[in-house]
């Protein structure tokens, strides 16, 4: 599968050829909805809690007689029926971590990125360097090579004049090509991939002789 690649100004600069293994696998909807179900489940922290009517600090003293007054018997101002009272079957400090097998993590992000390539989703180019962090460069880099200012621009490495510069930017993002995931691939229109850190998803994600 050939693709285009661009410079930083818009310009095609020649043709690469894209691994079938990473890039021309069958589209999983299933798997990568799995994948993203998963990374969703575990980015929470499960910290949220309740006071059930034992935990509410109340006195536990009767609230008033049992008999003659004419209204129905109570114990204490804690129940759950009562404002300022404890909550019923209320949610509890709970792990939602799931687990799914390395090789199945791997091949939705094969399935994710050939989803892109189908629907020309991925922009190559031949790299994304700001001599200075300045926000209004990569603006204008963006709307170039994607006709908008926002994009997903993946890294091979640390680069402070691209962070700092797409940082600003609040429908726009880079992301380590180390760190790919489903939910990030697939939040943004357009997704920019300089051959650096093409060569980085490669290594990662090619399929093992």
């Amino acid at each position: 599968m050939q693709v285009p690649v661009m410079d930083i100004n818009g310009n095609q600069v020649k043709t690469i050829d894209l691994p079938a293994d990473i890039f021309g696998v069958e589209v999983n909807t299933g798997l990568m909805h799995q994948a993203y179900v998963r990374q969703m489940a575990n980015a929470r922290l499960g910290t949220h809690k309740t006071k059930t009517r034992s935990e509410i600090r109340m006195t536990k003293a009767k609230w008033y007689r049992q008999k003659g007054t004419g209204r129905a018997r109570h114990g204490a101002k804690s129940a759950p029926i009562f404002v300022g009272g404890g909550v019923a079957h209320g949610p509890r400090p709970r792990r939602y971590t799931k687990d799914m097998p390395r090789k199945m993590r791997q091949q939705a992000i094969r399935s994710t990125l050939s989803a892109l390539v189908r629907d020309d989703q991925l922009v190559f180019v031949d790299a994304f360097n700001m001599e200075t962090p300045k926000t209004k460069a990569v603006v204008e880099a963006l709307r170039k090579l994607v006709g908008d200012n926002t994009a997903l621009v993946l890294l091979a490495d640390s680069n402070d004049n691209v962070e700092r510069s797409i940082r600003n930017l609040p429908d726009a993002m880079y992301l380590r090509a180390n760190y790919l995931n489903v939910r990030d691939l697939l939040k943004y229109d357009k997704v920019i991939v300089p051959l650096d850190a093409l060569e980085t998803i490669q290594a990662i994600w090619g399929r093992e002789e």
